[in-house]
């Protein structure tokens, strides 16, 4: 991408929101972005392809994903939220970023008027951590 500067302690998100039913790009969806502890990493709207330009995430040097059993996890963890109007929101806690890596989060999104009236109007999705 354009204006994308990669660090080498650096991870990326990237997001792609659309549609589940016909996988249709949504535009303006609200990506927020937060650490563990829930603090605000940053704020972006999907464009008209659906996507958001990646977003820098600080991260663990990256000789520590090199060797089995590292002191440290060798990932940051942080957590998404997906809201727009008349969709379901979609939570996805504990996404893993590693060093020089873009870590690509796929947001099916379906539409309130899909949803049985029974259904939570919010669907959490839990990342199981990496088996290093």
């Amino acid at each position: 991408m354009k204006g994308v500067i990669f660090l080498p302690e650096t991870g990326y998100i990237q997001v792609h929101a659309y549609a589940s039913n016909a996988q249709i790009p949504l535009e303006n969806v609200s990506v927020s972005v937060t650490s563990a502890d829930g603090t605000a990493i940053a704020l972006r709207l999907t464009d008209r392809n659906g996507r958001i330009e990646p977003i820098p995430i600080p991260v663990p040097d990256r000789t520590d994903s090199l060797s089995p059993n590292p002191p440290e996890r060798p990932f940051a963890i942080v957590n998404i939220i997906a809201r727009l109007q008349d969709y379901e929101q979609i939570f996805v806690d504990d996404v893993q970023v590693f060093s020089g890596i873009t870590t690509d989060q796929n947001l099916a999104m379906i539409p309130l008027s899909e949803l049985p009236a029974s259904r939570s109007k919010s669907e959490t999705f839990i990342t199981p951590p990496q088996n290093l």
